[in-house]
């Protein structure tokens, strides 16, 4: 099953007999919540998922956006319409991040079909999509998490993955090299961590993800294959969302780090490299 969807392919879908629930998952880092947003216009049927508050634990020592709670996220998803047997379609405002973030977050809970609508909603909207600003009050799904349908890292399990096998750090190559850190207390990256960031994963000023190929490509160069044990980590586990889905775009699996650098630098007991190599 691809992990990515087109807006051409959402629209045949939606009209067909068996349309895929859509979550919109709209959120910008820092920025107010995506409801106000959502709620100005949505793709029919649409149901607004909150990042922070649904698809994430409160900040503290296990990061910005750590795992949630099982239950509280099990009746989040039910709440919104998700059902084992349902296919599910995520998007946000076209960057990406929040919308693999849910891609992520209820493939590692055991959904097995779910897809991200490749440049989200600027490509639905460049496809004449219709929008709504309809109240949207769905049927309660079933769906039961049933947690490790895909790989998860530990702190511990990065910082060893980092040794044997390839760890993508996928923030900007300049917190990467530890030159500036704007959000959290510690500049620099996990030793052994290889710089690959999210923004080369789409197309140079867009939000499309490029072919297959050219992610496999980019990839390789950076010494992760489909044979070879690849994690990725970020900020706070939600850029890396959107690597572990230019990934599997690409043919390759990966686990993510969900803690990420926000929790490996809260403990000062752990390494930390900068520069603009591995360390």
């Amino acid at each position: 099953m691809n992990a990515i969807i087109t807006a051409t392919e959402l629209a045949s879908e939606l009209a067909g007999p068996h349309a895929p629930l859509l979550l919109d998952v709209r959120y910008q880092l820092g920025g107010p919540p995506g409801r106000p947003e959502y709620e100005a216009g949505h793709l029919p049927g649409a149901v607004y998922v909150d990042l922070d508050g649904e698809l994430a634990g409160p900040p503290g020592a296990a990061g910005r956006h750590p795992l949630p709670d099982l239950a509280a996220f099990a009746a989040a998803m039910r709440a919104a319409g998700v059902s084992a047997g349902r296919p599910v379609v995520a998007y946000d405002g076209g960057q990406g991040w929040a919308a693999a973030r849910a891609w992520w977050l209820l493939r590692w809970a055991g959904h097995p079909d779910v897809r991200v609508l490749d440049g989200g909603l600027a490509a639905w909207r460049a496809s004449d999509g219709p929008m709504s600003v309809d109240k949207v009050t769905p049927q309660p799904g079933d769906f039961t998490p049933a947690p490790g349908a895909v790989p998860l890292l530990t702190a511990d399990d990065a910082a060893a993955l980092a040794r044997r096998g390839v760890l993508l750090d996928a923030r900007a190559g300049e917190r990467y090299r530890g030159e500036t850190e704007p959000i959290d207390p510690v500049a620099g990256h996990i030793p052994g961590a290889v710089s690959a960031p999210t923004a080369e994963n789409v197309a140079d000023g867009g939000t499309v993800f490029r072919p297959a190929a050219e992610l496999a490509k980019r990839f390789t160069a950076l010494g992760a294959t489909p044979d070879t044990e690849v994690g990725v980590y970020c900020g706070s586990g939600v850029s890396a969302a959107h690597q572990v889905l230019a990934l599997a775009v690409a043919g390759i699996p990966a686990a993510l780090y969900v803690g990420s650098w926000s929790e490996w630098c809260a403990d000062p007991s752990r390494p930390i490299a900068t520069g603009p190599q591995p360390g």
